[in-house]
This record gives C-alpha cells, sequence and structure tokens, in this order.
C-alpha cells in the first residue's frame, strides 16, 4: 500500500506546477492584449474609451484561467480529497 506521505508530496508538487505552469499563458495572453490595444489607441484615439472597456472584459477572461489554477492547487494543498481516502484506507 501506498504511504500517505507521497501522497501530500505529490500533491505539493502539482500544486507548485500547477500555479507555474498556469500562470504563464495567462501572462502572456495579458500581455499581448495590452500591446495591441495600446497599439490600437494610438492609432484610434478618439475610440479610446470603447478599446479600453474591451481590453478590460478581455483581460478579466483570461485572468479566469489563471485564478482556476490557483483554485485547483489550494484544494491540492488544504482539502485534498486523495489523502482523506489514503488516511481512511490506511486507518487513520
Amino acid at each position: 500500500m501506498m504511504d500517505p506521505t507521497w501522497i501530500g508530496i505529490a500533491s505539493i508538487i502539482t500544486a507548485g506546477l500547477t500555479i507555474a505552469i498556469g500562470s504563464i499563458g495567462p501572462a502572456f495572453g495579458e500581455a499581448r492584449a495590452l500591446a495591441q490595444a495600446l497599439s490600437a489607441i494610438a492609432q484610434q484615439p478618439d475610440e479610446a474609451n470603447t478599446i479600453t472597456r474591451t481590453l478590460f472584459v478581455g483581460l478579466a477572461m483570461v485572468e479566469s484561467t489563471a485564478i482556476y489554477c490557483f483554485v485547483v492547487s489550494m484544494i491540492l494543498i488544504f482539502a485534498n480529497p486523495f489523502w482523506d481516502y489514503m488516511v481512511s484506507k490506511a486507518g487513520g
């Protein structure tokens, strides 16, 4: 039978990788969206309000991916269902 310590170690490593990999994509996406919005505002300054409003909605949508990764990592660290299962199987 697997030692519950390994479940804890794997959970912490997985949580770290989830945050690391799950935040890289949104960071690049937000940077590209901001660069394109600034370029669009430079080309059409009269439409700055519309572009800015659309940018903020888009950034919120992109950021939700990073928030989901954060939630998954917090579940793995603090409310891990695998840990509870292993402890119950170990008779603890």
